[in-house]
Parts: structure tokens; C-alpha cells; sequence
């Protein structure tokens, strides 16, 4: 689980902090439902020699131990190098079963790297790329996108992180005009970097308005496990079955070591696309061990329910401090991020043990 914890300081508050809760874990003696994390406050280091929790990020939380076994399975003998094993083979037939058999997917080491390189298979460097202001691609990427890319990206401020079509459709200007960047993608994050969560017609009419101008809809979904789970849907059900043209699907936030898939869904985005990843550094020579780990996760429900049991610990968050003197919850708690103001005192008192964001 995520927590964002915003400062007040005299005016508007200060964006953000990040707590992490993660996922099950059983380590030795300390058995339970919560989270098993290993992490040093920010500014200092320190070691625990239990259980904590940590709020700074999904990044903090160590990897599943389903997931560090089948690292440790396909550590046998010899693989066929770069993605020919029978491995990722596995992992690239469970993710066309999740998002469909049109799907074409690709493993690369993270999530920036995910982004950028559908992002180069759908834009040319005259092109523009509608996301929110708080979007991770224009916000957390340093530049990434617009470095390597060559795109332009025009970031729209939005109250909850969700594009609307209305936000979107008064961005389309000046197409066809050769002195201004031209429309080409819109990028969503399910679920959104203020924790929230599109609904299936909400994607929906932002696939139809991106077609209807020909552009394609990417989704990134470092936590597409998370809105699944809040949303009680299947993967596809608010992706491929609503007009999505791309997917960056996270692993690395859900109990990975590290990885991502990206997963294309328009079928032309597919041609060159293996020289894209090659290009942009991210095809692993010992692929295997990416496609042991997404196996791990999508085999059965361990995606599913790694992401549930944060979402709940979420909810169990914002239980406890809502109504609590001096905080307030400032988005709706739908996934695994919560967002509150808090006196700057108290967030220094409670930096001292536990490490999140201003």
C-alpha cells in the first residue's frame, strides 16, 4: 500500500508522501496478513531486525517469496538467452490470456522503460502526448519520454488525476498545423498516481474521443493489479474490452523483484517493435528469470491477491486517521494510496520512525 501524505505550510498544501504497506508475506516466526518490509527512514540509515511497515513507496517492499522461488527454480542448468525460453514463453501465453489473444506482449526491466518504449512505437518526434499534470510519465520519468522519444508531453491539471474527454478534447488544437505539435496519444494511469480508479465507460469514452482524432489511448498500469482489484474486474474488462491501444503492466510494485510488461493491443504497434526494446535497452540477455517471475505472479491469484490485500490495508489506513484531530483525507481511498494533510510537526515526529514523501 501506498500513503501520500500532504503538508500544510501556510497555503495550499504541499504534494506528496508515499506509504507502502505491500503485500502477504511469512518470514520465520513473524506470520501474519501485513506487510514484511525492510527500509531506512528517509535521510538516515537504519536496520530493523522485524517486521515493519514502511510508507514511502510500493518500491520499498521486498519481493514475494512464490516470486523469489521461481527465480530460484529457473536457476538450473542452461536457458536460451533473450526471451527464447520457455519462461517468458509461459509468461507471454498468461498475459494474452489476461488481456486476450490480440495481445502482444513484451518483458522489460521497468516501468519508465515500459512507458517509453510504447511511447516510441506510437509517436513520431512531431507528435504530442495528453496526460495529467500528475501523471508518473510527466512528473517522475526525468523527462525519459521527451529525451528518448522526441515527443512533446502537454500535461492537463486535473483535482483526482483522471482525464476526462472534456479535459482532453479542448487540448486537441491546431491539428494539421505544421508550426505546432500534433495530438497523437493520451495517457491514463490505472490506477491514478492520487489513488484513484477509471471505471470501464470512464476508459471507455476516452478510447472512443482518442480514435475519433486518431490517436491511440496508453494506459499505464504500474497498479492495474490494484484497480482490478478495487474493481473487481478481470484485466481485460477495462482495457482490451474498452478500446485500450497499449498497457504498461507493473510487476516490480505487486511482488516482482523487478519488471513490467508491456503489452500492446492495437496490432499495428507490434511491427519493429522487438527492435524498440532492443533499442531502448530494455531486452534481457537472461530473460528467463522476467518470465519466471511474471509466471509466478499470473499463474494463479497471486497478482490478484497481492494487490487486494493492499487495497485493504489502504482502506485500513484511512479508517484509523480519518477523524482524527489535525488530518484530513483528501482523495477517495480506492486502491492502494492514501492522500492527507497533516500538521508539518507531526509529519516530522512521524518521519523519525517510518519514511514518506512531502
Amino acid at each position: 500500500m501506498r500513503v501520500v501524505v500532504r503538508s500544510r505550510s501556510g497555503g495550499a498544501p504541499r504534494c506528496a508522501a508515499v506509504l507502502d504497506v505491500g503485500r502477504e508475506r511469512r518470514v520465520g516466526e513473524h506470520a501474519g496478513s501485513g506487510a514484511w518490509l525492510v527500509l531506512a527512514p528517509v535521510g538516515r540509515a537504519r536496520s530493523y531486525a522485524g517486521c515493519v511497515k514502511g510508507f514511502a513507496s510500493d518500491n520499498y517492499s521486498g519481493a514475494h517469496p512464490q516470486v523469489l522461488a521461481a527465480v530460484a527454480a529457473a536457476n538450473d542448468l542452461h536457458a536460451v538467452a533473450y526471451g527464447a525460453d520457455p519462461w517468458t514463453a509461459r509468461a507471454e501465453q498468461l498475459l494474452r490470456e489476461h488481456f486476450g489473444g490480440q495481445a502482444r506482449p513484451y518483458l522489460v526491466w521497468n516501468g519508465t522503460g515500459a512507458n517509453v518504449t510504447i511511447l516510441r512505437a506510437m509517436c513520431r518526434p512531431w507528435h504530442a502526448v495528453l496526460c495529467a499534470q500528475s501523471a508518473h510519465i510527466n512528473a517522475d520519468e526525468g523527462g525519459a519520454p521527451e529525451f528518448l522519444v522526441g515527443c512533446k508531453l502537454i500535461d492537463l491539471p486535473t483535482p483526482d488525476g483522471k482525464l476526462t474527454p472534456e479535459l482532453v478534447e479542448r487540448a486537441v488544437v491546431r491539428v494539421g498545423d505544421e508550426h505546432a505539435v500534433q495530438p497523437r496519444v493520451v495517457s491514463i494511469t490505472q490506477s491514478t498516481e492520487l489513488g484513484t480508479v477509471y471505471r470501464p465507460e470512464e476508459v471507455r469514452a476516452l478510447a472512443e474521443l482518442a480514435h475519433r482524432h486518431s490517436m491511440y489511448l496508453h494506459v499505464d498500469g504500474a497498479r492495474l493489479a490494484n484497480a482490478a482489484a478495487a474493481l473487481e474486474l478481470p484485466l481485460r474488462a477495462f482495457t482490451t474490452d474498452v478500446g485500450v491501444d497499449a498497457v504498461s503492466f507493473g510487476g516490480t510494485k505487486n511482488g516482482l523483484l523487478y519488471g513490467e510488461a508491456v503489452v500492446l493491443l492495437a496490432p499495428e504497434l507490434a511491427e519493429g517493435f522487438a527492435w524498440v526494446r532492443k533499442q531502448s535497452m530494455q531486452l534481457a540477455s537472461k530473460g528467463r528469470y522476467l518470465g519466471a517471475q511474471f509466471t509466478a505472479l499470473l499463474e494463479g491469484d497471486l497478482w490478484l491477491r497481492s494487490a487486494a490485500h493492499a487495497n485493504a490495508m489502504a482502506q485500513l489506513l484511512a479508517a484509523a486517521v480519518t477523524g482524527l484531530a489535525g488530518v484530513r483525507v483528501t482523495q477517495r481511498v480506492q486502491a492502494n494510496v492514501v492522500f492527507a494533510v497533516l500538521n508539518p510537526a507531526v509529519s516530522a515526529r512521524l518521519q523519525r520512525d517510518w519514511p514518506f514523501y512531502l
